[in-house]
């Protein structure tokens, strides 16, 4: 039971720091320069993935981008519709990457890796957690039904 209560403390506390994070993450100041790039490619494509143990599909849009002489994969495209062929797009340059709007550039912050691993910090040992408990749970109902004769 141990196991189970120590998981659950850092459960907490990754869900503490998740929140402040998520604070500093807003208020982090961003290096961007907003940027009108030409389209060069949009494609959408299905991605088949598992998610346990059922096959479904994934829609990923490949979006590349030309600026300044490069050309560069837009990160965190949402749909090829706003990024058609040959149009004028406005993106946002940060770090020498490409991101479709200010949330891909704000994700990318050390903040946002942050927060974004304490919040899976968090779900994990609640897994682990309920994962001990019901191990725990089975130990009890397997030991209390045994008799000394």
């Amino acid at each position: 039971m141990k196991k189970v209560y120590i998981s659950l403390g850092v459960m907490v506390v990754c869900i503490i720091a998740a929140v402040f994070l998520r604070k500093a993450m807003d208020n982090v100041e961003l290096d961007y320069q907003e940027v009108k790039a030409r389209v060069v490619s949009s494609e959408s494509r299905q991605k088949r993935i598992r998610v346990n143990g059922r096959t479904t599909t994934q829609t990923v849009y490949d979006v590349v981008v030309s600026y300044g002489g490069k050309e560069y994969d837009l990160k965190n495209a949402h749909n090829i519709y706003m990024y058609r062929e040959g149009a004028d797009a406005t993106v946002y340059l940060s770090k020498g990457k490409m991101y479709a709007d200010l949330d891909g550039v704000r994700n990318s912050t050390p903040a946002g890796i942050a927060y974004f691993v304490a919040l899976i910090g968090a779900f994990a040992t609640f897994i682990l957690a309920m994962c001990w408990w019901a191990k725990e749970g089975n130990k009890k109902k397997s030991g209390g039904s045994l008799q000394k004769m």
